[in-house]
């Protein structure tokens, strides 16, 4: 039956390896089930933000699994959630009574929004347009921003005054214990163990237990707490909260907080997708992807499924790129992360107390994986195509956004095909984009007035 819904021979998989797969997929994305309740919590009920992100997390994965059979998986979006609670919460709907309702009306707008664009293919036209150097570009440049993500987590880049960033602590064990971690992935993955990566993550957080167990790590508790018991009631105080009146009422002002969430959830996935299925083979021999309207669908249906739950946007994820080094090739993956997901709501204690040291190690060792895509860059041909790739590469970590990374590598592309009179290389869809990102740039101008 598995051979069959997901084609496990023709990708050249098995139904162990995908498995192992999606529980390192799951374990590299679990953090979001602490950090979404935390930013959310701000302005919601946290324990109900929990348990609506692992449904609508599942409800999203189980649509990437079965309708684009990919292993991908999806959660509610970094940085979106951060706009979400205190730009649109705290600060733009300040004055408003229960401001969260609003923001998760215009949540729920944008992915019905989504979904009408899926049916239209216009995000599926975007993916197939986008330059095959570009491609390699945002796959190389998220390699990029999930590493120095995974560093940031573990301490071993930190925040400094003077240089804005830093080497971290050699005394600060988390620092210590990912880089171990880091080693342990790379042995186990030089030796062909299967499922190195999740071994790595678990084997970093067993050490780091047997260090607090001898009173060596002290920086806060590795060890599961199961006193709290389950909180699934909280739910109530989230979900199906919509406030429809008040978007009618200000309807100038909700359109563009629609549209924010809009721009960044449609660039972000865009850039993830390609630069996973990039990673994982799965692109044609034209640099396309197959069944991408799937992949945008699932997206979609997860936002709007989240919102009537009580979270914020859902977006497909770069840490599925740790399942695909595992060896995910199919939705076989993905179904076993959306598993996960419903499982952690029974198991929170247990999933929450994986520490951001034991999975920094895969998100470094992942986004030196992607990286290698630069070698397929070919910077001695356009040069359209080159600065376009570089600008991907260094901006989506410096500007700490996918999203802004194509950004850039989308501006220079176009306006240099139209400098070196090329212009008949740009087609109808990339112009479109050129055009939106343009507008977004006169939005952020104005918003800074």
């Amino acid at each position: 039956m598995l051979e069959k819904l997901f084609k496990l021979k023709e990708h050249d998989t098995t139904v162990k390896r995908e498995i192992l797969a999606g529980i390192t997929t799951f374990l590299t994305m679990a953090y979001i089930l602490a950090v979404n309740p935390n930013i959310l919590g701000t302005v919601m009920n946290a324990n109900g933000v929990f348990v609506a992100t692992a449904i609508a997390s599942a409800i999203a994965t189980f649509i990437m699994a079965f309708l684009a059979n990919y292993p991908i998986g999806l959660s509610a979006g970094l940085g979106l959630n951060a706009y979400f609670a205190y730009t649109v919460c705290l600060s733009e709907l300040a004055s408003e009574e229960n401001p969260f309702t609003i923001a998760l009306t215009a949540v729920f707008v944008e992915g019905l929004l989504f979904i009408l664009l899926s049916f239209f293919k216009f995000r599926e036209q975007i993916i197939n347009s986008i330059p095959q150097n570009l491609k390699f570009g945002i796959s190389a440049g998220i390699g990029l921003f999930i590493a120095f993500i995974g560093m940031q987590n573990a301490h071993i880049i930190v925040a400094n005054e003077a240089t804005v960033v830093g080497l971290g602590s050699f005394s600060d064990l988390d620092m210590v214990l990912a880089l171990v971690g880091l080693i342990l992935i790379a042995a186990l993955v030089h030796y062909k163990v299967t499922g190195g990566v999740l071994i790595g993550i678990i084997g970093t957080w067993i050490i780091g237990m047997i260090l607090q167990a001898a009173g060596i790590y002290t920086a806060g508790n590795l060890f599961p707490d199961f006193s709290q018991g389950l909180q699934l009631g909280a739910i109530s105080e989230t979900a199906f909260k919509l406030n429809f009146g008040w978007a009618a009422s200000h309807f100038i002002q909700f359109l563009a907080i629609t549209f924010s969430f809009l721009y960044v959830d449609l660039f972000d996935t865009v850039g993830t997708v390609v630069g996973v299925a990039d990673k994982a083979g799965l692109l044609d021999k034209d640099g396309n992807l197959p069944r991408v309207g799937q992949v945008f669908l699932a997206d979609a249906v997860g936002t709007t499924a989240g919102a009537v739950l009580g979270t914020s946007t859902i977006t497909s994820f770069v840490e599925s790129s740790a399942g695909v080094a595992a060896g995910g090739r199919t939705g076989l993956t993905a179904l076993t992360t959306g598993v996960m997901f419903l499982v952690s709501i029974v198991l929170s204690p247990l999933f929450l107390a994986i520490p951001s040291f034991a999975t920094a190690p895969a998100l470094i060792y992942v986004g030196m994986l992607m990286l290698m895509s630069v070698t397929k860059v070919k910077f001695d041909g356009d040069i359209a195509d080159s600065v376009g790739a570089y600008l991907a590469v260094v901006m989506m970590p410096l500007s700490y956004s996918i999203a802004t990374g194509i950004m850039f590598a989308v501006l220079a592309w176009v306006i240099l095909k139209v400098i070196v009179k090329k212009a008949k290389d740009v087609s109808p869809v990339m112009w479109i984009v050129f055009c939106l990102f343009v507008l977004r740039i006169i939005a952020l101008i104005t918003n800074f007035q």
